[in-house]
């Protein structure tokens, strides 16, 4: 299963190393889904989680992001997206179109509407109510 992570689903993994995201960044590390990134995604991961407001969690970051990397299917989207409420977020829709992504999994549902083509979008606790075999992985 393809799938898109937003950033705050990395952040909020390394606020809460038990949490359910931590769960799902590990799942995508141990090759349960495919993570897919673009470019401008991968960009925005590493710039936001290693802002200086975050530097207590950096060490996390680091490990995360380099644990992350090379599991990660890198595609190009070839179409701009203007769907999302948060214009950086459109970065997320457009990668779920390059990746054929099944699903994208955020914390800020508000900002994204509820499908985006063949794509639900849904949020941590969604995710693994819906596919409580990732549960047992």
């Amino acid at each position: 299963m393809r799938v898109v992570l937003d950033t705050n689903v990395l952040l909020s993994a390394c606020w809460k190393p038990d949490g359910l995201e931590a769960l799902l960044v590990n799942l995508a590390i141990h090759g349960h889904y495919t993570a897919c990134v673009s470019r401008e995604i991968w960009s925005e991961y590493s710039e936001v989680l290693l802002r200086e407001k975050f530097a207590a969690l950096q060490p996390r970051t680091v490990e995360l992001l380099m644990a992350l990397k090379p599991h990660v299917c890198v595609v190009e989207p070839e179409t701009a997206v203007v769907a999302a409420s948060d214009e950086s977020d459109n970065r997320f829709l457009e990668c779920a179109g390059a990746a054929e992504a099944a699903i994208l999994i955020t914390g800020n549902l508000k900002h994204f509407p509820e499908q985006w083509g063949p794509t639900r979008i849904m949020n941590a606790r969604q995710f693994l109510s819906e596919f409580p075999v990732y549960l047992a992985a």
